[in-house]
């Protein structure tokens, strides 16, 4: 492995430099079952070492425990990292398995200054609407969050899982760097429509499980079966039942390029990802999650794989045969409103 840093790009026409890689960070401790925080902790610091520095964590991932626990970290090497945090997935008291979306001024307002205090930071660099409140016009969202960049409480505007019309109409208010959306061998619903918007207004797309959650490893092949109780894939229609042992025969072609290459079938897997910049014509920064130093180096080692025009082929029929939604409720994901 060598220790070769990654290259940059930037976030949109005038957002944040970073590593053509970042670091999802909600498995840290949130969402994928039992964690070593010890491990966890390593991982951050090898990401740095190897030019990882856009950092992606939300208000959501246990209630907030997982900005606490990445701002240490943030805190030792605040000139070096650009952290990307959320809002919009409200907890209600009553009941904190449940999440409500708002969009609305006073949530946000609220919403940001919980995050800054938990990450105990001056600013975020990079802040995110996580979802989409249609109830509340996303004008009206934006020009908030527009208002926290002028307050110096946020540097730069994301929004997760918005539909193309939402991005021009966003980006009319304030510009957008990026935009945060599935994109993956499994999942590539986006390109359609948010993509080429994203490409035409100059706004980044930053692809969160490029490793279909880890399907796309082998790392499991059903999550009923092989994922502790309080992993949340166990609830992903793509991964239980008969859809899982479906998605499972899709990994062939990428394990037949992995095994030509001596690549695992991960590498391949975000090699794909890496290559829609130049496939699609815009900036592309994904966030694959590991919660360990050697999936970090593995991780990175995937920015300098190019699959041949053959290879891309040979991968290019999965996504449109994988069986299941990529979640329960597709309304709050873009597809499900495009």
């Amino acid at each position: 492995m060598t220790d070769a840093r990654i290259p940059t790009v930037r976030l949109g026409e005038n957002g944040p430099e970073v590593g053509v890689q970042g670091l999802g960070c909600m498995g840290m401790n949130f969402g994928y079952g039992p964690t070593d925080a010890g491990q966890a902790r390593a991982a951050l610091d090898r990401a740095l070492e190897l030019g990882v520095t856009l950092y992606d964590t939300a208000d959501a991932y246990g209630a907030g425990e997982n900005e606490r626990f990445l701002s240490p970290f943030f805190k030792a090497h605040r000139d070096e990292v650009v952290i990307a945090t959320k809002f919009a997935l409200s907890i209600p008291p009553d009941d904190p398995t449940k999440r409500i979306i708002r969009n609305d001024a006073p949530y946000i307002r609220e919403a940001v200054e919980a995050s800054l205090k938990r990450l105990d930071v001056d600013v975020i660099d990079l802040y995110y609407m996580h979802r989409r409140d249609v109830n509340v016009p996303i004008e009206e969202t934006v020009g908030t969050m527009a208002e926290l960049v002028r307050e110096g409480k946020v540097k730069h505007l994301g929004l997760s899982e918005v539909t193309a019309e939402e991005l021009r109409a966003a980006h009319a208010v304030h510009p957008i760097a990026a935009v945060q959306s599935e994109w993956s061998l499994f999942s590539r619903d986006i390109e359609a429509r948010v993509v080429p918007a994203a490409r035409d207004l100059g706004v980044a797309l930053v692809p969160y499980s490029p490793l279909g959650r880890g399907f796309l490893t082998g790392s499991f092949t059903n999550a009923e079966q092989d994922l502790t109780a309080d992993d949340f894939r166990r609830q992903q229609p793509r991964f239980t039942g008969d859809n899982a042992a479906a998605n499972a025969a899709l990994l062939e072609p990428i394990r037949a390029i992995a095994e030509a290459r001596g690549a695992t079938l991960g590498q391949i897997a975000l090699a794909w990802a890496q290559q829609r910049a130049s496939v699609a014509g815009l900036t592309v920064v994904p966030i694959p999650g590991t919660r360990k130093a050697g999936r970090v180096e593995e991780n990175v080692a995937a920015t300098r794989i190019t699959l041949t025009e053959e290879e891309l082929a040979a991968l290019e029929p999965i996504a449109s045969q994988v069986a299941g939604d990529r979640y329960p409720d597709m309304r709050f994901a873009s597809a499900g409103r495009e």
